[in-house]
């Protein structure tokens, strides 16, 4: 598959700094080589298919670890791309 976008959103729940999970997960999309832009509700993914779905897998495993989270996802291989 081509290049593909996602606008991601990670919800830590019930924990007092939800900083820190929303900060590894921005680690894991760079490590796996994705085009990461940071807003302010939500983060853009821009890569190849099958490194981004696996890096959203690694991201919410390791969220989950460290308790209940919700992560929203949006995927289109439509979006513009830079």
């Amino acid at each position: 598959m081509a290049t593909i976008a996602a606008q991601v959103s990670l919800y830590p729940l019930r924990r007092t700094h939800m900083g820190r999970p929303v900060t590894d997960a921005v680690e894991v999309f760079r490590r796996a080589g994705l085009e990461v832009q940071m807003g302010a509700m939500s983060t853009t993914l821009v890569g190849e298919a099958h490194a981004l779905f696996s890096a959203l897998e690694e991201a919410f495993t390791a969220a989950c670890e460290s308790g209940s989270t919700i992560l929203v996802v949006t995927v289109s291989n439509a979006c513009p791309v830079s």
